[in-house]
């Protein structure tokens, strides 16, 4: 868990009655991320009870959060299960507090399933597959910040807490991504918004049905692919400490086949996966390293573990041929490019 900027209660309910939402009942810090200030607000109003998310932004800007909060009120606007940000009397959904950039959005029901199955990665391939659909109408852009740039700004940062055999890992990929992006099928790969960070933990279910995707604030334009492969990267590997990256067949063809029964991949997306899977494990690997090693303050922090996704980006180098079959058996044929 990470709190950074510690929020008291009064400061809490005078925020929750500038936005309508009532008298506040309980303020808790919420587990897990490490980006960001979290709270689950409970409030009442009018009898009813009210459940909603403080999310204080640490790292983003107030130029930057209106493309993340617009695109949440936009895709909950087209039916899209997101959590919607509330409003004050003014419209605002950018708020302040302590100075920072905040937000209060709905709390999504239920909760999250770290072992999921493959009614699970079913669920969220056609949700996913959805949401890209609806988002190409969306007028606002803002790059992916965690993206190829960032890689290349990061890397010299975290070698120096690397083995060699590491460092040569990372030197690698680094090469091949960035040949990977001036290449014409990446040119050609269909874009527009995207979640960038749909971990298991930043999705809900309810009595076994997806109630929703939250937690957008490392959204920004990029190729619909990344996104699937970050998708696929962790919902379906194996986390014990034993394993060793690779992609359980199972889950994955689930998650391909319900997202492609909704969009079909192009030839350009069915050509790259796998590079783009490796593209999802080393940008993990490398923003855990630098979180790791190169952390700021907070009163309670628990950094993610490197070594996860160093396997999975190893498994995924190993596995070219293994993920080019995946795609053979997945359910639909390649389909038409989807504009951009």
């Amino acid at each position: 868990m990470a709190v950074y900027t510690e929020v008291a209660f009064a400061e809490a309910a005078a925020l929750l009655h500038t936005l309508d939402l009532g008298d506040l009942t309980e303020l808790k810090g919420i587990h897990g991320g490490i980006e960001n200030t979290n709270y689950f607000v409970t409030s009442e109003r009018d009898g009813a009870t009210l459940e909603h998310v403080l999310t204080v932004f640490e790292r983003l800007g107030f130029e930057q959060l209106p493309f993340y909060l617009q695109l949440m009120k936009f895709f909950a606007e087209r039916g899209i299960p997101v959590p919607a940000p509330a409003a004050n009397a003014q419209g605002e959904i950018v708020l302040t507090v302590q100075g920072k950039p905040a937000a209060v959005v709905v709390r999504l029901r239920g909760k999250s399933d770290l072992s999921p199955g493959v009614a699970q990665c079913e669920a969220v391939g056609r949700t996913l597959a959805r949401m890209h659909l609806a988002g190409r109408d969306f007028p606002l852009s803002q790059p992916n910040l965690r993206g190829l740039s960032w890689w290349n700004e990061t890397m010299p940062e975290v070698l120096p807490y690397l083995t060699e055999a590491q460092a040569q890992l990372m030197r690698t990929e680094l090469a091949y991504q960035n040949h990977v992006a001036q290449s014409p099928a990446y040119a050609a790969l269909p874009r527009g918004p995207i979640h960038a960070d749909l971990f298991r933990d930043n999705a809900m279910f309810d009595d076994g049905e997806l109630s929703g995707f939250f937690d957008f604030y490392f959204a920004g334009i990029d190729t619909f692919l990344f996104d699937i492969a970050v998708c696929l990267n962790d919902w379906c590997v194996l986390h014990d400490e034993d394993h060793d990256g690779s992609l359980d067949t199972p889950r994955s063809l689930a998650l391909l086949s319900a997202y492609q029964s909704v969009r079909p991949l192009s030839a350009a997306e069915r050509s790259l996966l796998p590079a783009m899977l490796r593209a999802g494990a080393f940008r993990f690997w490398i923003s855990r390293l630098w979180d790791l090693h190169l952390p700021r303050e907070a009163a309670l922090l628990q950094a993610h573990d490197p070594s996860h996704f160093e396997r999975v980006l190893r498994a995924r180098v190993r596995d070219t041929l293994a993920l080019s079959h995946l795609l053979r058996d997945s359910a639909v044929q390649p389909g038409p490019a989807v504009p951009a």
